[in-house]
């Protein structure tokens, strides 16, 4: 067998309680010793990893690629090359596409894209309803069936609570998991931001704390009822916090997440009406930033992208009449890394909020470990980028194959 060594890098993988300085040997895609070189084969290639950390790959369990349907703000190709530089090696890609990923069609579409661009494993959520219009339940178990990993409405809102608890039940008859978003559409409509002292000041309208945290209590409610798989994805404030651990206290299996955006900036960012900050969920107050942090240093969140690229023209347009959403891959390590390094975020926590805590969620396997497919990223932890930011990810490996590289953009074969 022919080997890839990593040599002398910080190999920090919290679930294996591995942290230390050592050297790995990579084989036919997956993990064959840390430590000392396996007895037999020889070393193909060296990679000197001194002063670098490798940790397990990223998993993102929220973002929109755009392909099928807008390839003017980004292809699959295009936009897992840039995941896979912030460390990502599976991206969960919403089925906010043209046509809406609700049939088997556009999902192997969506499969056979990211197969041939090779930067990422992209594993589609397939619509919870025909069209994401929140009326006709989808073709779920065919959805399920052609490769989706989970069923989810992309922020688009369901009718009510009766097709709520329908699609529940259906899901939980097939075993089919849903991603959620807690939104009340009628209380959040014409909302561009957080309900608050800044909204007001500004003029802009408001998304009040219960438009999250009334959907989430239905949906909590509904899926104790109906026994269903339940994630929530991109909660925003303190009180859904407060709910979810009461759910958890109950015994209701129901996991959750929390966008990269919510963890760094808050409201007070829209000041000077800069649409780069016009996302949902919205920015929310300083108080709920920090009860989203300490959820994840508890072991409670995992954190997701929620990247949302949009054109040029989509985000320059006045506050209100921007689109809604982020781009964030491309500052996504930039961000993670000023969390810790200002001691917000506890690095342990950090990476199992973006590798086991998704992996449990999708039931994937991950970690460094002997045996296990090699899905890892390298990181500087000092380099710094054109923004200042500290921290960049040197390459990322899926599968045993180096996806991404800072010298060649491009799939080696190890």
């Amino acid at each position: 067998m022919k080997y890839l060594h990593i040599r002398d890098a910080r190999v920090i993988s919290p679930d294996q309680q591995l942290d230390q300085i050592c050297d790995i040997y990579v084989g036919e895609g997956r993990i064959r010793a840390i430590g000392q070189k396996p007895a037999g084969g020889t070393i193909e290639s060296t990679l000197d990893a001194q002063g670098l950390w490798l940790l397990p790959g990223f998993i993102d369990l929220s973002s929109y690629l755009n392909e099928p349907g807008y390839p003017h703000r980004g292809t699959i190709a295009s936009e897992t090359l840039i995941a896979a530089s912030a460390g990502f090696t599976h991206v969960c890609a919403q089925p906010l596409t043209r046509p809406v990923a609700d049939s088997a069609a556009v999902v192997q579409l969506m499969l056979d894209k990211a197969a041939s661009a090779g930067y990422t494993r992209v594993l589609p959520l397939g619509a919870l309803t025909q069209g994401l219009e929140g009326e006709q339940l989808s073709n779920m178990v065919g959805l399920r069936n052609a490769g989706c990993v989970a069923l989810s409405n992309a922020r688009q809102p369901i009718k009510d609570a009766y097709v709520m608890r329908r699609l529940m039940e259906y899901a939980a008859t097939y075993d089919i998991r849903l991603f959620l978003h807690a939104n009340d559409a009628a209380l959040s409509a014409g909302g561009v931001m957080h309900e608050g002292p800044t909204a007001t000041r500004m003029g802009l309208a408001g998304i009040p704390e219960t438009a999250e945290t009334i959907a989430l209590a239905q949906i909590l409610l509904l899926a104790e009822q109906t026994g269903a798989k339940v994630h929530i994805s991109q909660i925003s404030c303190a009180r859904s916090i407060e709910k979810l651990r009461d759910a958890w206290q109950h015994g209701l299996p129901v996991t959750a997440d929390v966008a990269i955006a919510n963890l760094c900036f808050t409201d007070a960012c829209v000041n000077g009406f800069d649409s780069h900050f016009h996302v949902q969920p919205p920015l929310r107050s300083e108080a709920d930033r920090q009860a989203l942090l300490q959820a994840v240093n508890a072991g409670e969140l995992a954190i997701c992208s929620n990247h949302q690229q949009h054109e040029i023209a989509a985000k320059k347009a006045p506050f209100a009449d921007s689109a809604a959403g982020m781009a964030v891959y491309g500052s996504f390590t930039g961000l993670l890394m000023g969390l810790i390094n200002r001691g917000e975020l506890e690095l342990n926590a950090t990476l199992r909020a973006l590798s086991s805590l998704p992996a449990a969620v999708l039931q994937l396997q991950t970690g460094l470990q002997e045996g296990e497919l090699f899905n890892a990223s390298l990181i500087d932890p000092m380099a710094k980028t054109g923004q200042g930011l500290g921290g960049k990810v040197v390459a990322t490996f899926v599968d045993g194959y180096r996806s991404f590289r800072t010298d060649v953009d491009s799939k080696a074969a190890l």
